[in-house]
């Protein structure tokens, strides 16, 4: 999995997508790659030749992390059923030209599968875009099979480049003497979710022109700045924020242009006031959607990147009073591992002929089998 923060590249080696991490390997962009993948994000002179170029480099670090793992698991290629490879997001539009829209991960699963000699999919979102739905996340199907619970209601959030919540209410998600798997992407399904608007992808953006460095470390340079409740309120009357789901985002909508526009208006504030308002808008659009649409919570757990930043864990904890807010970890699951094992999830489904989606979030017709097979 690479994500929206365009750092580099997580991968899970799993005994099958549900169960127990036999290895787990990162291996972060090379400078020149993450400008090209950013610069992508728009448009760009002679970008079908550089998204081309720029996928065949991509593909090649994936293909190094797959080895990396079965190094260190002393496995074969030939004991993985199949590389889950969602690819790096460049375009996000979904229905928003002729009702379908459509959603542009960079990729080249060919050239992985020739790399790794294992079968690869990939394409993993845009049959639910097809069907009429988001596209995203993705994810919820993946929480409702190893996080929910009888006893609480849950959100599960990723705190990745985009911030997206997964509501897990508190009834029982399966039937008891059934395979949790046959049931999650059931179009009852009672599951909710979206993306809420920007993770960290502005405060990291804000963080690399200021200070130089791909990210605020640990939020300690945030945490020095104070909120400034104007500006605050300018960020937060986008109306993406009042949009009712199912919805989805991206860096099409939360990029440097779009708070650069913002900030024209408020040139007394400082760069580092600026990274705290930045927390407090992050913080601010996930719980804001936590008390709208899971009033009832009572466990948040977040997963990402963004749980690295301990500024934006102690926002998010300061607003939701009377609720555990963790990670995942909590859950068994290590946060950096979410991702990627959903991808693992959504491949293996994918294999099975069996539908990856969740209707009742991504707004699709109905559940889909999601991705495509190149075989090895």
């Amino acid at each position: 999995m690479s994500g929206t923060s365009l750092d580099g590249v997580d991968g899970v080696l799993v005994a099958s997508a549900g169960g127990r991490v036999l290895a787990e390997a990162y291996l972060p962009f090379p400078a020149e790659l993450r400008e090209t993948l950013m610069a992508l994000q728009a448009p760009s002179e002679n970008e079908l030749h550089k998204e081309a170029l720029a996928a065949n480099a991509l593909v090649r670090i994936y293909a190094a992390c797959v080895a990396q793992m079965l190094a260190s698991a002393s496995l074969p290629a030939t004991a993985v059923a199949a590389i889950g490879a969602h690819g790096q997001t460049i375009r996000h539009r979904p229905g928003e030209f002729d009702g379908v829209g459509y959603t542009r991960q960079l990729n080249a699963p060919a050239l992985l599968a020739e790399l790794t000699g294992i079968d690869v999919v990939a394409d993993i979102r845009s049959r639910d875009v097809a069907a009429g739905g988001q596209g995203a996340p993705l994810v919820p199907a993946f929480h409702q099979a190893v996080f929910a619970a009888v006893d609480e209601t849950r959100v599960v959030c990723n705190l990745g480049g985009i911030s997206n919540i997964t509501i897990l209410p508190a009834t029982a998600p399966f039937q008891p003497g059934t395979d949790p798997d046959s049931q999650t992407a059931h179009p009852a399904s009672p599951v909710f979710g979206f993306d809420c608007g920007p993770g960290n992808a502005l405060l990291d953006g804000w963080a690399a022109r200021h200070l130089g460095m791909p990210y605020d470390d640990g939020g300690a340079w945030g945490a020095t700045g104070h909120i400034d409740d104007g500006l605050l309120a300018a960020l937060l009357s986008e109306p993406y924020f009042r949009q009712a789901p199912p919805k989805s985002t991206g860096r099409d909508l939360f990029h440097a242009a779009w708070l650069d526009a913002r900030l024209r208006a408020f040139p007394h504030v400082s760069p580092v006031d600026v990274q705290a308002t930045l927390v407090a808008l992050t913080a601010q659009c996930v719980v804001d959607d936590v008390l709208r649409y899971a009033p009832g919570c009572r466990g948040f757990y977040a997963c990402g990147g963004g749980t690295r930043n301990s500024t934006l864990m102690q926002a998010i904890a300061a607003r939701l009073p009377g609720v555990t807010v963790a990670t995942t970890e909590a859950l068994g699951v290590p946060p950096h591992q979410v991702e990627a094992r959903a991808f693992a999830w959504l491949a293996e489904r994918c294999v099975a002929r069996e539908p990856g989606n969740l209707p009742s979030v991504t707004g699709a017709r109905g559940p889909r089998i999601l991705g495509a097979i190149y075989p090895r």
